[in-house]
């Protein structure tokens, strides 16, 4: 296999501890924590009461309310920092070979809201067999 170079033309953070990649590197170097109370659902019945969550989040400054509903959070955080990384980077499309760019994305685990909602559904006997845990990714 034969390693090709790559640049780095633009980065994008949406996390725990800052929403833009300035607000993370700013939070990272000041040794803040992105722990606090669960907001994002009822977490009373559970022993852990804290988590890292995106705070602040509005997904409809990048897509509109019809998109937003129909894609699971994690899809809405991969828009928005892809955004931050275009705006970086910079580019104009107009003059580049898209089939020459890529993307790289991470996230730890998606699909969790439509997961959740399925096997509720498929608990309750809602006439499916199966159940697409990554369907709106």
């Amino acid at each position: 296999m034969e390693l090709k170079r790559v640049v780095v033309t633009g980065l994008g953070a949406l996390t725990p501890i800052g929403n833009t990649v300035s607000a993370y590197w700013e939070a990272l170097i000041n040794g803040v924590s992105g722990a606090a109370p669960i907001t994002h659902f009822d977490a009373s019945k559970f022993k852990t009461q804290f988590a890292c969550e995106v705070k602040g989040f509005d997904p409809h400054e990048f897509m509109d309310r019809k998109e937003a509903r129909k894609v699971d959070p994690f899809v809405q955080y991969a828009i928005a920092s892809t955004d931050e990384a275009i705006k970086d980077a910079g580019l104009d499309f107009e003059k580049l070979d898209t089939n020459r760019i890529g993307v790289i994305w991470g996230s730890g685990i998606g699909g969790l809201t439509t997961f959740t909602e399925e096997v509720a559904n498929f608990a309750k006997g809602d006439g499916n067999t199966s159940f697409q845990s990554f369907l709106h990714s």
